[in-house]
């Protein structure tokens, strides 16, 4: 299936679902378009949106501490475990799930205290979780964004950084699918961001909350920035415009790939294999 709706189908999205979007559009079209969300479980566990949440939660509340780059690591350290009980006690009513994400922190906390004292040598951070948005020049379309950090540095430049629970995306699967940190650099420079305004951008990374808590570089340069953002309002404009339909699991990541509307798109009665049949739906007038 391949609906294509009456334009414009949607007015704004988020840079998290511009992977979707490139992925399986189908799933931006029952979430975007026709409003549909899966319904909560009826017995909430710890599962891995949680997990993210609560680690995300927790790296929150350490930066809106606001340590100096000149604390003792010992004692950030000590904040940190503390600020990370604090979130779970008030976040994670499983104390089995409590005692396993508080050693998962306890594991990782040196590194990533010391690698937070280098950040905050660097500069400070500027936005935390602020929400952003830039209008797209000759469509009536936003972009909208919640980075989770976006330091300003001591030159005046910014560093846009993502935390990740799980591994990183590689630079080839940035550049062809999660461009979520490319788009949000792109913002930046636009003047996305109150706290900012229009600034020039060193570089986006990624700090792993698992592993080993490292920090991950990932290519970055005005060139591949330029061509990430001209190269997105390109794919939304065949969106808004009628030119391409939302065609179901357009490029899964794994043949495994399970979406949370895949029974609406009737999978099983077609396969991966098939060619898409885009077809207009609603009332085109």
């Amino acid at each position: 299936p391949s609906p294509i709706p009456p334009g414009p189908p949607f007015r704004e999205l988020p840079v998290t679902d511009v992977a979707l979007l490139i992925r399986d559009p189908y799933a931006i079209y029952a979430k975007r378009v026709l409003g549909l969300r899966p319904l909560p479980p009826l017995r909430p566990g710890p599962d891995a949106a949680l997990r993210g949440q609560t680690l995300h939660a927790i790296v929150e509340a350490l930066l809106n501490s606001h340590p100096a780059p000149d604390t003792p690591p010992e004692r950030l350290r000590d904040d940190f475990l503390r600020l990370t009980d604090a979130v779970l006690a008030r976040d994670v009513p499983w104390p089995a799930a409590r005692a396993f994400w508080a050693a998962r922190i306890a594991r990782i906390a040196d590194r990533i205290v010391a690698d937070e004292l280098a950040r905050l040598a660097e500069g400070r951070p500027m936005v935390v979780e602020n929400r952003g948005r830039v209008p797209v020049a000759g469509m009536d379309f936003t972009l909208t964004a919640k980075p989770d950090r976006i330091d300003l540095l001591n030159d005046g430049r910014v560093m846009v950084y993502d935390y990740k629970s799980g591994t990183p995306p590689s630079d080839a699967a940035i550049a062809k699918f999660d461009k979520q940190l490319l788009l949000e650099a792109a913002m930046a420079r636009r003047g996305g961001f109150d706290a900012l305004g229009p600034v020039d951008v060193a570089g986006i990374r990624y700090i792993q909350l698992g592993g080993e808590g490292a920090t991950f570089p990932r290519k970055h340069d005005d060139a591949l920035e330029g061509e990430t953002w001209d190269g997105f309002v390109r794919l939304v404009a065949s969106y808004l415009t009628g030119d391409a339909g939302f065609t179901a699991m357009r490029a899964p990541q794994l043949t495994t790939y399970a979406g949370d509307y895949d029974h609406l798109a009737r999978f099983g009665e077609w396969s991966l294999t098939d060619p898409a049949r885009p077809r207009k739906v609603g009332d085109h007038g």
